[in-house]
């Protein structure tokens, strides 16, 4: 199958210079030509977060029986799974994969010590986080992230298309120009359902261990890791 970008012939990025004028922000636009370009080759990796809903909701309006994957770490907030029961329900077709890493929380603890995520944050991720994603992505020439510009520093240039260093992959971001406002506009227009830690205090929701209420209003991850020099879990940098 031809493809118009894939990871090793990644010249010219799609997209670039667009200057979306619709209600999403181009986000529409871009997800028509992920699907279009990829069909099944591409996947959604996604927290369900605020962003998560929004992209679902998009998502299955373009293709309804989409591949969305979540990263099921075995330590994430109950709300978190009631949620992805609740978008099982709403959107059926959607296939929904919960990917769990090789090791259970046992064997880690085994080989590791108990409560990693203390104690080597970044080798944890690594465990649950980013093996599972490479896992999940094998065969796969692209993927979704709702990755906004606004939400760090370290995203502030995302481009709608990218090249990912780490997965050997095509990374497709409708959202870069949305703000939290337009987030949850979105979510309210639509009646969405979504995980009831954001009404909590909790704008970015990962695993418990990792995961805090934000006091600091103009940083909404802010709550992640807390007490580390840590702001991502990897899958989204570099190396």
């Amino acid at each position: 199958m031809y493809y118009p970008v894939t990871y090793r012939d990644f010249s010219d990025v799609p997209f670039k210079n667009y200057e979306p004028g619709d209600d999403t922000k181009g986000a529409l636009e871009v997800l028509r030509w992920g699907y279009e370009s990829y069909g099944d080759s591409l996947v959604y990796a996604c927290s369900f977060g605020a962003e998560g809903m929004v992209l679902i909701d998009m998502i299955s309006k373009v293709k309804s029986d989409a591949k969305i994957v979540f990263l099921d770490t075995e330590i994430h907030f109950q709300e978190t799974y009631d949620l992805i029961d609740d978008v099982k329900e709403k959107y059926p077709e959607l296939r929904v994969t919960l990917k769990k890493p090789e090791l259970t929380l046992d064997e880690q603890a085994g080989q590791y010590g108990s409560a990693l995520w203390q104690r080597q944050p970044d080798q944890c991720c690594f465990i649950r986080k980013i093996k599972p994603l490479e896992d999940a992505l094998s065969g796969a020439v692209a993927w979704i992230s709702g990755l906004r510009r606004e939400q760090s520093p370290a995203r502030r240039n995302t481009e709608f298309v990218n090249k990912d260093e780490r997965f050997k992959s095509v990374k497709i971001c409708p959202l870069i120009h949305w703000t939290w406002d337009d987030v949850w506009s979105y979510i309210r227009e639509h009646n969405l359902p979504y995980n009831d830690l954001h009404d909590q205090g909790y704008p970015s929701i990962g695993c418990i261990p990792c995961t805090s209420r934000v006091t600091d209003s103009n940083d909404l991850r802010s709550g992640r890791w807390s007490g580390f020099n840590k702001s991502e879990c990897g899958l989204h940098t570099s190396y």
